[in-house]
């Protein structure tokens, strides 16, 4: 049993391809897989340290407006896609998985001309442009969101599968969360995380929130502040409030965040896919801030999925402050019927076997083939 995955650019694309792999290494003993990516992307040093062989295409994204890298994308395509060819020829796989970003197009469209059994997941409730023009070749497709579905209609086989981040959670120690912060097992706190490299716009809503934490008698604050961001936050808290220095504590990464997310009250995050499959596996309640930097705004329409079904609040970057993120803070930590009820909605919508789900999804693809 022989599998390529490929995806990247972000974590966002590449850990869900991750999380398939080690289903699939479950799922089939002998089972050998191959990444394909770009040496520029994210993928060519997150993947080799999970012990998989990786080799790379040169391929870049098209631009949105008109432009004459465009053209010069186009030919890098059809090279990518010669390229992917040989890849495939030489390590003959049985199915080729794919879960978006550009890398992803040449590699799984030469997979579909080869006849190879193909699979493409969607993280995102709006598909990305590369997803999008491969479902048009692609045996099967399985998605994270039940709204993304009707993008996909030129493809017979979809399936609504969670994200494969989801299962990666299952089972995280909440006490080990406690005690790697150093906080008594159960202690009420709110987890803020900007991602991987932090964001500077929750950063300065986390900011301007100290001066109320008086408000908030025994609540604990965990800031994770990304490293270029560490120092400054941390500077700026310490001024602000004595507070601060027992219930505040400012990280610059948490290298064990299933378990620190697991133990949280109420998680203030970006809404990115893989995010968001965690939080809803794990039954978190949420404050959303969907980042407006990213291609076609697609965290926002993520976001509105949890607040529509009562799992998160969402607050849109422009309207965030101290003032508007403590006062939605408040409201949700001083009312825990409302709290449970959020967990409660998250888990309903959280798919903690979506990587078994999409494990059976291609060993059926791979069958009618």
């Amino acid at each position: 049993m022989r599998v390529v995955l490929t995806g990247g650019g972000t974590g966002g694309h590449i850990y869900p391809a991750l999380a398939v792999g080690r289903e699939l290494k479950i799922r089939f003993t002998d089972c050998e897989l191959l990444y394909i990516g770009t040496r520029k992307g994210l993928e060519s040093s997150i993947v080799p340290q999970h012990g998989i062989p990786f080799e790379s295409i040169d391929i870049t994204g098209f631009r949105r407006s008109l432009s004459w890298e465009n053209v010069r994308t186009v030919m890098r395509f059809w090279q990518g896609v010669q390229r992917s060819k040989a890849l495939l020829r030489k390590f003959k796989p049985d199915a080729v998985v794919g879960t978006g970003g550009y890398v992803c197009g040449p590699v799984v469209y030469a997979a579909s001309r080869l006849g190879i059994p193909t699979l493409i997941h969607e993280q995102n409730v709006v598909p990305g442009l590369t997803n999008k023009f491969l479902s048009r070749f692609v045996d099967a497709v399985a998605v994270s969101f039940r709204e993304s579905v009707p993008y996909f209609s030129q493809c017979r086989s979809v399936e609504h599968a969670g994200n494969p981040c989801a299962t990666a959670v299952i089972g995280a120690d909440r006490n080990r969360g406690f005690a790697s912060l150093g906080l008594a097992p159960d202690t009420p706190f709110v987890l803020a995380v900007g991602g991987s490299r932090g964001a500077k716009a929750l950063n300065e809503a986390m900011i301007g929130i100290v001066p109320s934490l008086t408000k908030l008698p025994g609540v604990h604050f965990v800031f994770v502040t990304g490293e270029r961001f560490h120092e400054e936050t941390l500077s700026k808290i310490n001024r602000l409030s004595t507070v601060a220095e027992n219930r505040v504590h400012v990280l610059p990464y948490v290298h064990n965040m299933p378990e620190v997310l697991a133990a949280a009250s109420l998680v203030v995050s970006r809404a990115g896919a893989s995010s968001i499959a965690e939080i809803t596996s794990l039954g978190v309640p949420s404050i959303l801030v969907p980042s407006p930097n990213v291609t076609n705004n697609h965290q926002e329409p993520n976001a509105r999925s949890l607040a529509d079904a009562g799992a998160g609040e969402l607050i849109l970057e422009r309207d965030l402050s101290g003032e508007s993120l403590f006062a939605t803070v408040s409201a949700i930590m001083n009312d825990p019927v409302r709290r449970e009820s959020m967990a409660s909605a998250a888990r309903e919508l959280g798919m903690p076997g979506a990587a078994q789900t999409i494990g059976e999804h291609l060993t059926r693809v791979m069958r009618k083939r």
